[in-house]
């Protein structure tokens, strides 16, 4: 019998590499483990990669974030043990990023503004969205798959 093994980070990368923004593939990666259809999931990350077209937070980490969310966000405003756990999850990624990268802030990643045209062009230039991001991608979903592999038993008895 064979177990299929999916490298969810490299699935990310590829898919980061075939043209989709950082979120995108993020998510998108892990979209099948939570039954979501890969093509919702790529049109859900479609607007956060770049920072949100301006610098701000990674579109890597905000793929991660939602994937998290799909793992432990709650849908009932009252369950404030599952709000508290998914702020948890939240913040370790967070920081495991921040540790592994120096920021969570694409303009701080990158060193230069997407949403600014002479940086988005020395971005260009620097060949940094194929050089750099993917970079970026592998480290949030590494750090993502760790964390998601790492499930407590308790974590999901909410």
């Amino acid at each position: 019998m064979y177990i299929l093994m999916i490298d969810y980070t490299q699935k990310a990368v590829t898919t980061y590499n075939n043209g989709f923004h950082c979120s995108q593939a993020v998510l998108s990666a892990f979209s099948g483990k939570f039954g979501m259809d890969e093509q919702t999931a790529l049109k859900l990350g479609g607007c956060f990669g770049g920072g949100m077209c301006c610098g701000e937070v990674c579109g890597a980490v905000t793929g991660a974030l939602m994937v998290l969310g799909l793992q432990y966000g709650h849908s009932d405003a009252q369950d404030v043990q599952a709000k508290t756990l998914t702020n948890a999850k939240t913040m370790e990624f967070i920081n495991a990023f921040k540790t592994e990268n120096g920021s969570i802030l694409c303009r701080d990643l990158l060193g230069y503004d997407v949403s600014v045209p002479e940086d988005l062009a020395v971005i260009r230039e620097k060949k940094l969205f194929s050089q750099f991001c993917p970079k970026m991608v592998e480290s949030a979903a590494r750090i993502l798959e760790k964390m998601l592999a790492e499930v407590k038993p308790g974590d999901l008895d909410l």
